[in-house]
């Protein structure tokens, strides 16, 4: 299960605000460019949004941290390819925040006129985004969930009403299909184009998989996530398109609807109601959700935006002083202020066509990126537990192959390629967008000595500084501790706790500690399943020795220990894993008891010397591990075995700590 208090119907409340709005404002530009296939389009568009719901479900149940398709990228590829697919929907966040607040003062416009149009336009656009803005830096609440909640219904109700009466008052099949000429009217590259734009419909799983972490979800509940989204989606879009494309057909190559309604698609299909009751009743019902939902989306595009950021951040892959912290509300204040500023240079000249081409740019190679990591995924970690996981697999010896994910990668594919050809705003200004990400990504990265593809990881604490002298950072910012529930646990907290700390006594600023990640490693053989349960005293013990481990460790200034248990075949093999996974910068760990019996070898010994003291899963962590590794081992005859409980009591009287350690440690640098 997922953790905490959110459920499935706030997952889907927070994707549908996203989802739900893009009718209110993509409606008529998708119209424009693909006219009587402007339904296909969007079934289409639905297929897209299946597809994607299925990956970032299982994505986000397999790795519950925030983000989307970065985090997916991240642990399928590397850091770089995690940054790509991060930058591309920064883009799209900032764009959907522009096009929903604007868009939203068209609505308005239907109570008071002067909202619509010049100068008051402008500055209610602009006041809606910083409105935006200021709720996002507050932080999320549950009571504001259960509003959007509220408002989510509301729309659903007003949409399927809308398409009901419509189709009983407009549809005729001729009127629909006789306009449509294929290849002329529409033209193939404007259908690609229209395409292209309808994968909005996807951010709001982006904005949703942000809050991974803070929910909790049965495996029914996120089958009914995916399944109650399709059908929305499915129904909603593909009907609305129906009802708008029979009340406002096509005629001589347009619509009335991209001529006359194009910022406010879904008054133009309240006006076509020939009872005036009805029209006027509709006109303001609809003006009312739509600018709420638009407003509801904005502030989900805020919040992706803002999850986004903070992983960014704190994997180093944009600089940390953009990343800071609020120091009460701790939400990422500054690239939220910057993402709001772009957002307003954005409506001023707006252009909804130019914007909605970029976002079609970005959302493609994040949702493409996003398809593609689950494939590698189902490889790389096929024994992770998946809470879900997407139907349709193919068995092969090296895994499964997940055939949607796979349909998914080859469509977007296709799609992006569709639109850098037939849109030169998308290509020009797409990639230019991506080529400024990378410059700063690597200027960035090689200015802090940093790896541009292995993964660097900030302790939180260091976007919360005010100020920052680098010289007195600890010298590791995170360090992979498995503990082996033996006496000599103490040591190996006590060693990293040394290289976490920071002890320059010199300093007056507040420096950033370190992350000691202590593991509990639960070896499963090959005849049960990974997910088998535990007995209660093996659980028992690895909280016990976990707890003392996190004592141990955080009896050292500014060092933060997170504990957690791993289910493995072969110990060498998890630690190596969770060492990449997590990306830490070093691995302090217990060598086996020094004995010739046990076979290995001990590196970095005097003079280079190489003698058999240690098992295979030490040699499989010093061959393999990618950090720096540091063994850690009692003198000889003063040696636990690492699979044995511990020797002795452990003391209730206080820690050992430092130089008053309880056994002398031998650390051996990699």
């Amino acid at each position: 299960m997922f953790r905490r208090s959110l459920g499935w119907w706030t997952l889907f409340a927070i994707i549908y605000a996203a989802v739900g709005s893009a009718i209110y404002f993509s409606l008529a530009v998708i119209a424009d460019h693909a006219l009587g296939l402007t339904p296909a389009v969007y079934l289409l568009a639905g297929v897209f949004f299946v597809l994607a719901a299925m990956t970032y479900v299982e994505g986000a149940s397999m790795h519950q941290d925030r983000g989307g398709a970065t985090v997916f990228a991240r642990y399928a590829f590397n850091e770089l390819v995690s940054f790509v697919a991060g930058w591309a929907v920064l883009l799209d966040y900032i764009i959907l925040i522009a096009v929903t607040s604007f868009t939203a003062t068209n609505y308005l416009a239907a109570f008071w006129s002067p909202v619509g149009r010049g100068t008051t336009e402008l500055v209610v656009a602009i006041a809606l985004i910083a409105s935006v803005a200021a709720g996002t830096i507050r932080g999320w609440s549950p009571r504001r969930a259960g509003r959007i909640a509220v408002l989510v219904m509301a729309d659903i109700a007003v949409q399927l009403l809308v398409i009901v009466v419509g189709l009983a008052t407009f549809f005729d099949w001729h009127t629909l299909v006789d306009p449509i000429d294929l290849g002329q009217s529409p033209e193939w590259n404007q259908v690609v184009f229209a395409l292209g734009i309808a994968t909005v419909v996807y951010i709001g799983l982006e904005s949703a998989s942000g809050l991974a972490g803070e929910v909790r979800i049965s495996r029914r509940g996120l089958k009914r996530l995916v399944s109650s989204a399709t059908v929305t989606v499915m129904v909603g879009y593909v009907g609305i398109a129906v009802v708008a494309l029979t009340a406002m057909p096509v005629t001589n190559g347009r619509t009335a609807l991209a001529r006359d309604y194009l910022e406010a698609p879904m008054l133009g299909i309240a006006a076509a109601f020939p009872q005036h009751w009805l029209a006027t009743t509709l006109k303001y019902v609809l003006a009312a959700l739509g600018s709420l939902t638009l407003y509801a989306a904005a502030q989900s595009a805020m919040l992706g935006l803002s999850r986004l950021a903070y992983s960014l951040a704190l994997n180093r892959q944009i600089p940390t002083g953009l990343g800071r912290l609020h120091p009460r509300r701790s939400t990422p204040y500054v690239l939220i202020t910057i993402a709001a500023l772009v957002a307003i240079a954005l409506v001023v000249p707006l252009d909804l066509d130019f914007l909605v081409g970029i976002f079609a740019f970005g959302a493609l190679i994040g949702l493409t990126i996003a398809h593609l990591s689950i494939v590698v995924l189902r490889f790389r970690e096929p024994n992770r537990p998946r809470p879900y996981k997407m139907p349709g697999n193919v068995r092969l010896p090296a895994g499964e192959l997940p055939l949607p994910a796979v349909a998914g990668v080859l469509l977007g594919v296709l799609a992006w390629a569709g639109v850098v050809a037939t849109h030169a705003g998308a290509r020009y200004a797409g990639f230019a967008w991506l080529a400024g990400g990378l410059i700063l990504y690597v200027v960035y990265r090689r200015s802090t000595g940093t790896s541009l593809t292995r993964r660097v990881v900030v302790p939180e604490r260091a976007l919360r500084r005010e100020l920052r002298d680098r010289r007195h950072e600890a010298e590791y910012g995170s360090i992979l501790v498995p503990i082996t529930g033996t006496s000599l646990d103490d040591d190996i907290m006590q060693t990293a706790g040394r290289l976490a700390a920071e002890e320059d006594e010199d300093t007056t600023f507040e420096t950033s500690g370190s992350t000691v990640e202590a593991i509990w490693i639960f070896e499963l053989p090959m005849s049960l399943p990974i997910d088998a349960a535990l007995p209660e005293d093996q659980l028992k013990r690895a909280r016990a020795a976990l707890a003392r481990a996190k004592a141990v460790g955080e009896e050292y200034e500014g060092v933060h220990v997170a504990t957690a248990t791993v289910r493995a075949r072969r110990r060498g093999a998890a630690i190596v894993e969770e060492a990449r996974r997590r990306g830490v910068q070093a691995i302090v760990m217990a060598a086996e008891e020094p004995t010739r019996q046990r076979g290995g070898s001990l590196l970095g010994g005097l003079g280079g010397a190489r003698e058999n003291f240690v098992g295979e899963a030490t040699k499989y962590v010093l061959s393999k591990a990618r950090s720096q590794v540091i063994l850690t081992a009692p003198p000889a005859g003063d040696a636990a075995d690492p699979g044995a409980p511990y020797a002795e009591p452990l003391p209730d009287d206080g820690l050992a700590r430092g130089d008053g350690a309880r056994r002398r440690a031998r650390e051996t640098p990699r």
